[in-house]
């Protein structure tokens, strides 16, 4: 690969394994320099979103996690496995992204199922990232995989705005759709009926 145009950081939540090697082996055809974070516990997640375990150039951190009624799906562990301050349970919402992301000038798309709801989307924007993308509702995982390479590629290779790519990306079907785009810099959510 020559030098690449864009690096995108990947964090990947548990059973998204198959979407994940498809999404990079995809962004990497594009030229993208894709850095991948395996997420098996909460502190792994922690670690990406405050920036400890996250590259310093990123144009889009991916995060590929189910998700359920906002909240992204976690695993849950032991309570003798946990660390001392690690978060506990089985789901990560909108109080944990305020409490330990620093997102400063990284935008964010969010893959999960419900992932796109507005409570989550403030979250990400309060603790600094200048957008932010993914399903308001439960949404079919082809898809979720179709809406990311899409706006993706016309990022790159017809270079859109990111308003313009979304555009295109969600009028694929009635499922792609479902992705919504806040922004920070005019708190405007696009794709609203």
């Amino acid at each position: 690969m020559s030098k690449p145009e864009w690096h995108i950081s990947l964090a990947i939540g548990p059973n998204c394994d198959m979407e994940s090697f498809a999404l990079r082996s995809a962004l990497e055809y594009f030229g993208v320099r894709v850095c991948v974070h395996w997420i098996g516990r909460p502190s792994d997640f922690v670690d990406v979103l405050s920036g400890a375990d996250r590259e310093a150039q990123v144009d889009y951190l991916i995060l590929n996690f189910h998700g359920e009624e906002g909240k992204f799906c976690m695993p849950e562990l032991s309570e003798d496995i946990y660390e001392k301050a690690e978060p506990r349970g089985e789901f990560f919402s909108a109080q944990e992204i305020i409490q330990y992301a620093n997102l400063a000038n990284v935008k964010v798309i969010a893959m999960g199922c419900t992932l796109g709801e507005k409570q989550l989307a403030q979250a990400f924007i309060q603790r600094g990232s200048p957008s932010y993308l993914g399903p308001a509702d439960y949404i079919d995982g082809n898809a979720n995989f179709m809406f990311v390479m899409r706006f993706i590629y016309e990022l790159i290779a017809n270079k859109k705005t990111e308003k313009e790519a979304f555009a295109s990306a969600a009028s694929m079907d009635q499922e792609t759709s479902l992705y919504k785009l806040y922004s920070s810099k005019d708190e405007t959510v696009d794709g609203e009926e």
